[in-house]
C-alpha cells in the first residue's frame, strides 16, 4: 500500500485537490494522509478545517503555520519544519501539492530534500506577482506534474522537465463544478443567510508585490461598491500580505442591507452561488477559471491575474474609482462570450487515478533530469 500525503493550506487549493483525495482515500492500494495548515487553521478566515473534516477522510493532521510576524518567509520556514517532522513519522511514498502558495513550496522542498516523490498539481501556468515565482520553483522541485492543459505542459517542457513526467488531466475543480451533488440555490442562500434575490460576487485578494498600495486600492474598490446599486455576496480575501487592509475596509459593508460579508464559503456552495450570480468582480482566479465555464460576466481588477490564460471576454479595469465605476455601470448589459475553456471535462480525478495506479509511475527517477529543447 502506497502512502500519499496531500498538503492543503487554503480553501482554494483544497477545492482543487478534494476530488483527488476522495478517489484515493477509498482505494485499497493507497493510504491517504491530509496535512492541513495555513488559512484552514485561522478563525478569522472561516476556520475551513471544518470543511475538510466534513469529508471524513481517514487521516487528517493539523498544523498551525502562521506566525505573529505573518511574513511569507517565516510561514515557509515553519511549514517546512512541521511537514518535515510529519513526513518522518509517516514515511510517505509521495507528497502531492497544488499551485503557488508558500505551503506548496514547503511541501516540494520537504519532499525533494528527503528523497520523496513530489507531484505538483497545476504547474506550468502563469499567474503574475510573487505567485508565479513560487509556482515555477515548485515545478523545478517536483518530480511529477499533473497539468490542467497542453499550454501548461509546453511551458514545463520549456523549463527542462522530462516529457514522461508530465500528465495532462485538466483542472480537478471542474469535476465538482458539473457534478450532480451541488446544493440548490435555495439551500445555499439559506445556509449563508443571503436574503436578496439577485446578487453579484466579490472576491478581492491582496497583491503581495503591491502591498504598499493595497490600502488605497481597497478603499477605491469598496467606495465603488457602496455607490453602486447591486447586491453583493462578499468573500474574505486570502491571508497574503495586505489582507488586513481588505478585511478592515469590508467592515464598511457589514451594516448595509445590500451586502452579505462572509469569511469563507464551502466550495460546493460557492459554485452554486457563482452559477446563479449576476456577475463576479475582484481579482480572484475564480473569475478567470471557474466563471467562464458558467458563462458569467466578469470584472477583473488590477494586475493579479494579468498573465492568466483567458477564455472569456473579461472586462479588465485598473484600480481607479473611475475605471471600476464605469465597468459596474455597463455590466448588466454585458454578454459574456466564452472562448473554448480547455481545463478538462470533469474527469480529472479518474485520469489522475489512471496514472498513479501504473507501476511505472512509482519508478519515476527521484534524481531530476533537465531536458533541453
Amino acid at each position: 500500500m502506497k502512502k500519499i500525503i496531500f498538503l492543503t493550506g487554503t480553501r482554494a487549493d483544497f477545492s482543487k485537490i478534494k476530488s483527488l483525495i476522495s478517489i484515493l482515500d477509498q482505494h485499497p492500494n493507497f493510504e491517504v494522509f491530509v496535512f492541513v495548515t495555513g488559512m484552514h487553521m485561522q478563525e478569522e478566515y472561516g476556520f475551513t478545517l471544518l470543511e475538510i473534516q466534513r469529508c471524513q477522510f481517514k487521516n487528517i493532521y493539523t498544523f498551525e503555520n502562521h506566525t505573529d510576524e505573518a511574513t511569507m518567509d517565516l510561514t515557509l520556514a515553519k511549514t517546512i519544519e512541521g511537514l518535515s517532522s510529519y513526513s518522518k513519522k509517516i514515511n510517505p511514498d509521495l507528497i502531492v501539492v497544488h499551485g503557488d502558495r508558500v505551503e506548496t513550496l514547503a511541501g516540494a522542498i520537504v519532499g525533494s530534500l528527503n528523497n520523496i516523490l513530489v507531484a505538483h498539481i497545476e504547474g506550468g501556468e502563469l499567474s503574475g506577482t510573487v505567485d508565479e515565482l513560487i509556482r515555477h520553483s515548485v515545478s523545478k522541485l517536483s518530480h511529477i506534474h499533473f497539468v490542467s492543459n497542453e499550454e501548461a505542459a509546453k511551458r514545463l517542457l520549456q523549463m527542462g522537465e522530462v516529457a514522461s513526467s508530465v500528465f495532462t488531466i485538466g483542472s480537478p475543480d471542474i469535476d465538482i463544478m458539473f457534478s450532480n451533488t451541488l446544493p440548490s440555490l435555495e439551500v445555499a442562500k439559506e445556509y449563508y443567510q443571503i436574503d436578496f434575490e439577485k446578487f453579484a460576487i466579490v472576491m478581492f485578494h491582496p497583491v503581495t508585490t503591491e502591498a504598499n498600495e493595497m490600502e488605497q486600492y481597497t478603499d477605491n474598490f469598496v467606495n465603488c461598491l457602496l455607490t453602486d446599486d447591486h447586491n453583493y455576496v462578499v468573500v474574505y480575501p486570502n491571508n497574503d500580505l495586505g489582507s488586513k487592509y481588505i478585511i478592515s475596509a469590508f467592515e464598511k459593508l457589514k451594516n448595509n442591507s445590500r451586502f452579505r460579508v462572509i469569511p469563507s464559503l464551502r466550495f460546493e456552495y460557492f459554485l452554486t452561488l457563482l452559477k446563479n450570480a449576476q456577475f463576479i468582480i475582484g481579482n480572484s482566479s475564480a473569475g478567470i477559471r471557474e466563471a467562464p465555464y458558467y458563462g458569467l460576466p466578469i470584472i477583473n481588477i488590477g494586475t493579479r491575474q494579468q498573465n492568466r490564460a483567458v477564455h472569456a471576454d473579461i472586462i479588465n479595469v485598473d484600480y481607479s474609482v473611475k475605471s471600476i465605476s464605469s465597468a459596474l455601470k455597463t455590466i448588466d448589459e454585458h454578454q459574456t462570450v466564452v472562448v473554448n475553456p480547455d481545463f478538462g471535462s470533469g474527469n480529472s480525478s479518474a485520469l489522475f487515478l489512471q496514472v498513479i495506479e501504473k507501476e511505472t509511475f512509482w519508478t519515476i527517477n527521484h534524481q531530476k533530469q533537465f531536458r533541453g529543447i
